[in-house]
């Protein structure tokens, strides 16, 4: 069966709010992670590499702070005359106008769009994860199945998957059961938010849905429009081969970052067969200066250490002076430590700085310094703490 034309549909919108202060300025897609990359670089470039010309994102929260990232979508062979990166704002001026309230609600309002541009794939992905995947492959493999939704799935740990939508797959890859973080699963077969829809059928039962339910009532996909596929023996599970982390809360954040300080990373971000892209402006060569000592780190270009650092991810622009010590730790772009602090298992967040002799988190829950946050010279921010604390703490 031919593919003809997939459409991507990239999910940018949402408030991140399990991110904590990394979202409190900027859209969960435009975190950074890895040193130079942000999160949203990873579906985009999947795009590239699988050969999609048509990508959508959709954004709400802090729209700027990605409109900056993505500008015309260069990086990831996106800025076309034809097709390529259109950005999807919430608008009024029609009766799908408004603000969305899930991910089935989006596509709902977005239906006359999706039904005119004709796609033979719709692909759905979230913004808030690591890994890499053939877009292109997974969609004919859907066409071919006649299913009406294929979920790209993952197995996940068993004390963790209530975060995740879990499906039961039987034979030949369908899906006989799917519940939405739920608070007891049925498996640890988790669907990793990337999901594959035949337009036509998907939009109509969406339409179907809102006529029952209301607009506000279709929600995310996992609320009406999964459950209601999987019931009438319209979905198929595609498993994925390899390495996938989300990275939604701040301990999954963290996490992330130390799987990708092993000497064989799970992913190749340099990888010349299918390199990750991004939107980053020139830097100059790392320094690590006389004296220093670096260990099992990521180091980004424009950065300078003088001090110690071990088991950390260091982004552009971070300084590290002689005397301060930086461990198990993710440092964001333009953050100083200054002389003789001491930064362990936090991650700091743009342009902090930690003064002379200051203690940033310890031995147990993972720290959070906000952007720009100033930390005193002499002072401490206990292990597991926030800083500045959140209003509402």
């Amino acid at each position: 069966m031919a593919m003809d034309r997939v459409l991507v549909l990239v999910l940018a919108g949402g408030a991140g709010g399990r991110l904590e202060l990394l979202t409190d300025q900027r859209a969960k897609p435009a975190v950074p992670f890895a040193g130079v990359y942000r999160l949203i670089d990873f579906p985009l470039s999947n795009c590239q590499h699988s050969g999609v010309a048509d990508v959508w994102v959709s954004v709400q929260f802090h729209p700027t702070s990605l409109a900056h990232h993505l500008a015309n979508g260069r990086p990831w062979d996106l800025d076309r005359t034809d097709g390529g990166l259109l950005v999807l704002p919430p608008y009024r001026g029609t009766e799908r106008g408004g603000w969305v309230s899930g991910t089935a609600n989006l596509l709902w309002r977005q239906a006359p769009l999706i039904r005119e541009a004709a796609p033979d794939a719709l692909v759905v992905v979230s913004a808030d994860a690591v890994y890499k995947l053939d877009y292109r492959v997974v969609a004919a493999a859907h066409r071919e199945s006649g299913a009406e939704v294929t979920m790209v799935t993952t197995e996940v740990a068993a004390d963790d998957a209530s975060r995740y939508g879990i499906v039961e797959v039987g034979d030949g890859g369908r899906i006989t059961g799917y519940a939405y973080k739920p608070d007891e699963p049925a498996s640890t077969t988790a669907t990793n938010e990337v999901f594959v829809f035949s337009p036509g059928p998907t939009l109509d039962r969406l339409e179907a849905l809102a006529g029952e339910l209301g607009e506000e009532g279709l929600e995310d996909l996992g609320s009406h429009l999964l459950p209601a596929q999987t019931r009438d023996g319209l979905a198929r599970a595609h498993p994925l081969e390899g390495y996938w982390r989300d990275v939604g809360t701040v301990q999954a954040y963290w996490d992330a970052h130390r799987d990708f300080l092993d000497p064989e990373p799970p992913l190749d971000l340099d990888d010349p067969r299918w390199p990750v892209h991004t939107r980053g402006g020139r830097r100059s060569a790392a320094r690590v200066l006389r004296g220093a000592s670096v260990e099992d780190s990521l180091v980004s270009g424009g950065t300078r250490v003088a001090g110690a650092v071990s088991g950390s991810s260091l982004s552009p622009g971070v300084v590290v002076e002689a005397g301060a010590t930086v461990v198990d730790s993710v440092l964001l772009p333009g953050v100083r430590v200054c002389s003789g602090a001491t930064v362990r298992r936090a991650v700091l967040d743009d342009g902090v700085v930690v003064g002379d002799r200051a203690a940033v988190g310890g031995d147990g829950d993972i720290t959070l310094v906000g952007r720009r946050a100033e930390v005193a010279a002499g002072s401490e921010v206990p292990a597991g703490g926030r800083f500045p604390e959140p209003e509402d703490g």
